[in-house]
This record gives structure tokens, C-alpha cells and sequence, in this order.
């Protein structure tokens, strides 16, 4: 692939740094987003996604540019599981719908530098220590085996590390106040529930960032391609986790497809990884090809999904009590981010 030109990188920093500036300050007042709002922010974050694997292709070339779309559609796809579990912690801490954008929003903010971080160490081990493509493909294969045995570990936001640590490094609250992350209580500065839910959610990126690591390096090892289409992944998945409230349980095939794309992407690094270490005679996947399954099977899996329903009583929300709807939250939940582990205000009571 040709070398990328600095100006590349600068018109990707300065599209992501305009783009969340405005969406920011769209979004300044706490409002619960609906249907219409969510759909129309989701169009442009893949409007702007499309739009720069245009500029992909004219300045890298084909190659570069189908790599690029591959690793941003992989990503895409990988991320539906987010927006199980962000509805998980917004019912656990009981987040009002109207501060919910605010927390995504900083919770994208971290996923940017902690994604950047993680895949610019993949490239660098990668690039030197190319075996380790097998190690890559046994993580892909063993989250295949999960999600079709419907074995995916439970995430408790109350227990999860970042949570923890937070609470070891300043009280937290048990009440809202607003939108505001800290407030000052008896002198002292205290942390809210919202800044919790923030830390929940970063706890989740990483768990999620286990597999979905691996599989971008699977479409490439190239730091350029594999953080831009990361990053547009991650910049639409605030808009498309509110276009999608309440509409997730009605693809019930999602996740069998979501299964034969991990393994079919570890198959490919076995394949690429026996290529560049064994022989070069073994063939590898070409981009083009994994591009068009992805696309197949996401296809297939919303077609049948939305063809063949699942029947009221198999759906994740019959089978399992705690797992919320992404639109209405429950109003009951295991406790907050307070240390007394009591929450007396409602989703939707203004704030205190």
C-alpha cells in the first residue's frame, strides 16, 4: 500500500474533531432522542464514513480502499453486541433517557484513545511477531464457539474494574445532578452516578476490544487503515444505538452471523499468518472476498430474522428478567454507583 500522506491523517483528525464538536453542541441540553434525530445523526455518521473511503480509494488505491470499507463493516457489525450492554448499564444505574447521549458521547471519546492505543500495539506486535495471527485466530474461534451457544459472558457494571476504581479514588454519590459528573458535597468534590456509568461503559469497550482487535487485523495490519475505520465504527454507534431502541430482539439471527463472520475472519488469519510463516504457496483470503461475505451474511441474518420471527416467548427479554430493552428501562435494578448501594430516583425524574 502507498505510504500515507500527513495531509490524510490531518483531514481524518480535523473531520473527527469538527464532527464531534458539532454533534457536542447539538447536543448541549439534556433531550431524550427519538427515532427520527437518532436516524438522521446515524446517516451522517456513515455518510462521512462512505465519503472518506472514497478518499481511501483515490489516494491509496483499490486495495487500500476495499481494506478500509471491510475493517469499517466489520467493526459495524462487531458492535451491535455494545448496545445489548449499554442498555444493561443504563438500567443497572438507572440513567435517565435524556442524560443517556451525554454519557455515549464521552464514553466514544475514551473508546477513540483506548482503541487507538490497543491497535497501534497489534500492528507494532504483529508487524514483528507474525505467529501471534494464531493466537489471534483461537480468540476469534473461541468467541465463535460463544455466540453459538449463546455463551456470552455476563457483564455486571457494578463489579466492573473502571467502576471499582473509581470508587477507590473518590466517594460517589447515590443521586443525579444533572448532567454534571462532580459535584461538591460538604466541602469536598464527590463523583455522580454519570461519571460511574462513563466508567462502565469504557470497561465495556475493552471486553468488546478482545474481539474485535483481532479481527480488523485480520483485513489489515496497516495503522492508517485499521484506526480510520475503527474510528467512524465507534463515531456511529451513539446514533445507531438510539435509531435501534427496542427493534435489537427482533433480529434473532444476528448473532449467528455475527458467528460465521468470526470465524470465517479467523480462518483468514490462519490462512494469512501460514502464508507469511510456513509457505508462501498457501493462499490467502483476498479483501474483496471478505468484504462480499460480511455483506452476505449480514444480509441474510436481517433477512431471515425479520422472515422468521422468533416466537414471543424465545427472545432474549422472555428468556432473561434482567436483560432490559434498550427503550424502556426497568424500575427495578441490583443498585447505583453510590457506595450505600441505594438509588431513589426514577429514569425519568427531573434532576436534583
Amino acid at each position: 500500500m502507498p505510504e500515507v500522506p500527513f495531509w490524510l491523517w490531518g483531514a481524518f483528525a480535523a473531520t473527527v474533531v469538527v464532527s464531534l464538536t458539532v454533534d457536542l453542541l447539538a447536543h448541549r441540553t439534556a433531550h431524550v432522542i427519538g427515532f427520527k434525530e437518532a436516524a438522521a445523526w446515524s446517516a451522517l455518521w456513515v455518510g462521512l464514513a462512505l465519503v472518506f473511503a472514497g478518499v481511501v480509494f483515490l489516494v491509496l488505491g483499490g486495495t487500500a480502499g476495499t481494506e478500509y470499507t471491510t475493517a469499517w463493516l466489520l467493526e459495524k457489525s462487531l458492535s451491535v453486541d455494545n448496545l445489548f450492554v449499554f442498555a444493561v448499564i443504563f438500567a443497572y444505574f438507572k440513567v435517565p433517557r435524556a442524560y443517556q447521549h451525554r454519557v455515549l458521547f464521552f464514553g466514544v471519546m475514551g473508546a477513540l484513545v483506548f482503541r487507538g492505543i490497543f491497535l497501534s500495539l497489534g500492528v507494532a506486535v504483529v508487524s514483528r511477531f507474525t505467529a501471534v495471527l494464531f493466537a489471534f485466530a483461537a480468540v476469534l474461534f473461541y468467541s465463535t464457539y460463544k455466540l453459538l451457544k449463546n455463551e456470552e459472558e455476563s457483564f455486571d457494571p457494578g463489579k466492573s474494574f473502571a467502576v471499582r476504581m473509581l470508587r477507590k479514588i473518590m466517594p460517589v454519590r447515590d443521586e443525579y445532578a444533572g448532567m454534571k459528573f462532580f459535584v461538591r458535597e460538604a466541602g469536598k468534590r464527590v463523583a455522580t452516578p454519570l461519571l460511574a456509568v462513563v466508567a462502565a461503559i469504557e470497561a465495556a469497550d475493552l471486553i468488546f476490544a478482545v474481539d474485535s482487535v483481532p479481527a480488523v487485523l485480520a483485513v489489515s495490519d496497516d495503522a492508517f487503515i485499521v484506526y480510520t475505520s475503527n474510528a467512524f465504527a465507534i463515531l456511529g454507534l451513539r446514533a445507531l444505538y438510539f435509531m435501534l431502541a427496542g427493534l435489537l430482539d427482533r433480529f434473532h439471527y444476528l448473532n449467528k452471523g455475527l458467528a460465521i463472520i468470526l470465524a470465517f475472519i479467523g480462518v483468514k488469519l490462519i490462512l494469512q499468518a501460514s502464508h507469511k510463516t510456513i509457505s508462501p504457496s498457501i493462499p490467502e483470503i483476498p479483501s474483496p472476498i471478505s468484504l462480499a461475505v460480511i455483506v452476505v451474511v449480514l444480509a441474510a441474518s436481517v433477512i431471515f430474522s425479520l422472515r422468521r420471527p422468533a416466537p414471543l416467548h424465545l427472545t432474549p427479554a422472555a428468556q432473561d428478567e434482567k436483560a432490559p430493552s434498550l427503550s424502556d428501562p426497568p424500575t427495578e435494578n441490583p443498585g447505583p454507583a453510590g457506595a450505600h448501594g441505594e438509588q431513589d430516583q426514577q429514569p425519568d425524574d427531573p434532576p436534583r
